[in-house]
């Protein structure tokens, strides 16, 4: 029996290329051109888990804005089915969903993105979320399980953490929250891990010291 392969996108590679049909007309990712993009999938419309998690994308969808991100959700469910569970969702929970979702029935999208998992179902997108820069790059995706809902917060979180790193040229620590101290980069040669110790930033050893911004 032969199994199936799927394909994933690379980390700081563009993201695959999309034109789809969502709840908000046509889209494509050159639309996203200069904002960040958070794309996320879901198994299917009408779902409990899922439900959960577009009502929490929805009600961070501000601070998404604030932090110049777009939100774009995705399943293999038809444009019909999309509005129908959008209106559910504020009839039954009053929480408005703004952002587009792609109607995927070819799964072209799914595909390229690696959303669908044989292991998981071949017909349903599992919980993948992606995080695609202002030129189109991808930079960090996460998949979860069909059984348990994402945390908003993290992804939240993540952009942030990103937009601190590339406009200060810094990583971020575990669960690094925006005010901490930031990780600096480890020095390349002997002169410079020398020359740390007295640089003035919170010195553990040469290759981890911390600075506030």
């Amino acid at each position: 029996m032969t199994e199936s392969i799927v394909s994933f996108p690379q980390l700081n590679r563009p993201a695959p290329a999309f034109n789809t049909k969502t709840t908000h007309g046509m889209r494509s990712l050159n639309d996203y051109k200069g904002k960040w993009l958070v794309l996320f999938s879901h198994p299917a419309d009408f779902t409990p888990v899922c439900t959960t998690e577009f009502m929490g994308f929805a009600q961070r969808a501000e601070e998404f804005a604030q932090l110049n991100t777009e939100l774009l959700g995705l399943s293999i469910d038809s444009i019909h089915s999309h509005i129908a569970w959008v209106r559910n969702i504020e009839e039954n929970f009053g929480v408005e969903i703004t952002f587009p979702i792609i109607s995927d029935l070819s799964m072209e999208v799914a595909k390229a993105y690696g959303m669908i998992q044989p292991g998981a179902s071949d017909t349903a997108a599992v919980r993948a979320t992606f995080i695609i820069d202002p030129e189109g790059v991808l930079r960090a995706m996460v998949y979860y399980p069909m059984s348990n809902g994402r945390s908003v917060d993290e992804f939240v979180r993540l952009v942030k953490a990103l937009q601190t790193s590339d406009a200060n040229a810094v990583a971020t620590p575990e669960n690094w929250q925006p005010g901490d101290d930031v990780i600096v980069p480890p020095p390349a040669t002997t002169a410079d891990a020398k020359a740390r110790l007295d640089q003035g930033f919170d010195y553990v050893d040469w290759y981890f010291s911390k600075k506030s911004l």
